[in-house]
């Protein structure tokens, strides 16, 4: 057993003995009155005890430096955040969901303890995944130089998440200052550890991994968890490398107040957690020693006591949260374009760019413009080599690899500790390829997920500036996992821009507004494109597109075309079309943002004509198409003259062999047959 031997009962001064009581006192009674708040239908609807992981919980408040490390602490880390500073009426603020409670006012579960402004962090309620945010920040103190740790606390049995093995796979190839604590108390939930792991202690399932130090210890045991939980900082911070500390704890009450232990624990297993109570065996230890005598411990427990119930009476009549206040952080503040207001330009001579120089172009000058961006994902950064279709090719090469580099074919990886990374400083922007093709996205959806939402949960204290570029879409032959799109999936999903441009201008206007923004930007790149002259455009050095402003591309007044991306090309050259062979006008509008939608241009425009048709490449069956008819007919409905008809994909995959992916895709015959019908309803 790898540890310390600095802190004895002998070696500590008695008022620091007596602070860690009294906090394990004060931890105790906030734990033990959790439950009564929800029987008196007061709040705390989720509690989960932390009796049984005193010591542990207690050492990592205690090494936690709120100036200089971040810690990410799990729902049943009452005395952690206790210990850490966080004081009784902040938790019960926490527990009974007020207006005033620091980690989320009231938005997110009780029992997630934060204090955003001492970089105690809110995490979410799926369990681990803040191992890589951890991570993510971790990279951020050794990259910028800064002093301190990140500390990730969970349940050993979380650790059996594959985005638990991708951190500390990361963190142990990047050698970064960051402590994973397991309290395992042999449980999750219900289910015993031997049904999660074939190791007797979880931490062993990672003994394999290089740069990698596992310190075990008695969880229970304040002495044995202070001098695993300093020892492990002094190794991160002295050898830059990843520490696990394991520590053996036991719970003495069920999982949550929503379980009943006693449907799998016998009487005597949970008499024999009891008798290991943390708390006590440090009293009897400081009574025994001579060190306090009962009435001085009696005297800090009813100050304790007196505490808890100061702290509750204040909470009681703290503000609870405004029902108005649901739309307030649910997405950033974006850059707003001052030169560029409608995301269009005058520019009619120079040279013409492909859609994948004007993304490239864009980055680099977008790397120039602000040092603290970053980019990284699979292949972006390999000697002439820049991603599957060399959209960052020169990169690495101008900004260096503290700047430009790859990940792990890990795609939760690559957006999770794109969300820990941010945190470190509102100032950096970061770029990922979070897939080399949209479709290979899936993995990393959980942490997608976690950036939507975080801007809201945290009550607007903390935003993910993040740039998600993915190349999307068909008409390259190169079927599953290389030919889906996905924003039919993505835009019920709110928190998160998502754009999808068709042109080289728009393409880098959009891509430059992301990367000015705060807060998560889905960047769709039509693939087929990239390299497609129909595509190329005159862009201004300094061209910005702003969000949720749709662009005119073709004026009309016999019907509304609406569409993004591929489709674009597709639905101008059928209006051309159809106008020759009826003399009937067609207006085509690209939308270029799906979240936020232009939703004035789309009903001014068929307010106009009076017939809309809705394109785009996604399947027709619950594509985004049927939000936009959907809308239509809500909002526009006195305006019709023909029901609104809708083109995209069957509701099949896309297929390999270009026959079947013909078939499948929306194509010019397709949107002309379905125009052509619907102009003459």
């Amino acid at each position: 057993m790898e540890k310390a031997q600095a802190f004895r009962l002998e070696t500590v001064d008695k008022e620091t003995l007596k602070n860690w009581y009294y906090l394990m006192s004060l931890g105790r009674k906030l734990d033990e009155r959790a439950p009564n708040y929800l029987k008196q239908a007061l709040g705390w609807s989720y509690h989960a005890p932390y009796a049984g992981h005193d010591g542990i919980q207690l050492a990592i408040g205690q090494v936690f430096d709120k100036e200089t490390d971040h810690l990410f602490p799990y729902y049943r880390d009452m005395l952690t955040a206790l210990s850490s500073g966080v004081s009784a009426e902040e938790i019960i603020l926490n527990g009974i969901s007020k207006a005033t409670d620091l980690a989320s006012g009231g938005r997110h579960m009780s029992n997630h303890f934060a204090k955003p402004e001492w970089n105690i962090h809110n995490v979410s309620s799926c369990t681990g995944n803040h191992t890589q945010h951890a991570v993510g920040v971790a990279r951020a103190i050794k990259k910028y130089g800064a002093k301190g740790v990140a500390i990730s606390s969970q349940g050993e049995s979380s650790t059996s998440e594959g985005y638990v093995y991708e951190a500390i796979n990361g963190a142990t190839n990047e050698k970064l200052p960051v402590i994973f604590v397991f309290q395992d108390n042999r449980y999750g939930i219900s289910v015993p550890k031997r049904d999660q792991t074939a190791n007797t202690y979880a931490a062993d399932n990672f003994r394999g991994f290089k740069n990698l130090r596992i310190i075990h210890c008695d969880g229970k045991n304040v002495f044995a968890s202070m001098n695993a939980m300093t020892e492990a900082k002094k190794h991160a911070m002295e050898k830059m490398e990843p520490v696990i500390v394991h520590a053996s704890c036991v719970r003495i009450h069920s999982h949550s107040n929503s379980d009943k232990h006693e449907l799998y624990r016998d009487d005597n297993e949970r008499h024999c957690a009891k008798a290991s109570d943390p708390f006590d065996r440090y009293r009897i230890q400081l009574v025994r020693s001579g060190t306090f005598t009962e009435e001085e411990l009696n005297a800090l427990d009813e100050q304790a006591q007196k505490e808890m119930m100061a702290a509750h009476r204040k909470a009681l009549v703290a503000p609870d949260p405004d029902p108005a206040s649901i739309f307030d952080f649910v997405t950033p503040e974006a850059f707003v374009s001052v030169k560029y207001p409608k995301g269009l330009h005058q520019e009619t001579s120079g040279n013409k760019l492909k859609l994948i120089q004007a993304l490239n172009e864009t980055l680099k000058a977008e790397f120039r413009h602000n040092p603290d961006t970053f980019i990284w994902g699979q292949d972006v950064a390999n000697k002439e080599k820049g991603g599957i279709f060399n959209v960052t090719k020169g990169m690495q090469q101008e900004f260096g690899s503290e700047r430009v580099f790859n990940g792990p074919i890990a795609e939760d990886f690559i957006m999770g500790t794109a969300d820990g990374m941010s945190r470190f400083s509102d100032k950096i922007r970061i770029v990922v390829e979070g897939a080399e093709f949209a479709d290979y996205f899936w993995p990393a959806m959980e942490q997608y997920l976690e950036v939507s939402h975080e801007y809201w949960r945290t009550n607007g204290a903390f935003s993910p500036n993040i740039t998600i570029r993915l190349a999307s879409g068909g008409y390259i032959g190169g079927g599953l996992y290389h030919s889906q799109t996905i924003e039919g999936a993505l835009c019920s999903i709110p928190g998160v821009r998502i754009v999808y441009p068709s042109f080289a201008d728009d393409a880098a206007g959009l891509l430059r507004t992301s990367m000015r923004s705060k807060g998560p930007t889905l960047f769709l790149e039509p693939k087929a494109l990239y390299n497609d002259p129909a595509a190329e455009a005159i862009v201004p050095d300094d061209f910005e597109v702003p969000f949720g402003v749709a662009r005119l591309r073709r004026e009309g007044s016999a019907m509304s075309i609406i569409t993004y991306g591929n489709t674009t090309h597709m639905c101008m050259n059928v209006a051309d079309r159809l106008e020759k062979e009826t003399g009937k006008s067609i207006e085509v509008l690209d939308l270029r943002s799906l979240v936020p939608l232009d939703k004035e241009a789309i009903l001014s425009s068929v307010g106009k004509t009076g017939r809309a048709l809705v394109v785009h490449e996604d399947k027709v069956f619950g594509g985004f198409g049927g939000e936009i008819a959907a809308m239509i007919a809500d909002e526009a409905f006195s305006f019709l003259d023909a029901p609104v008809r809708r083109v995209g994909s069957t509701f099949t995959p896309v297929g390999f062999n270009r026959i079947l992916e013909k078939a499948i895709l929306p194509n010019e015959d397709k949107i002309y047959t379905a125009a052509f019908e619907l102009l003459t309803f």
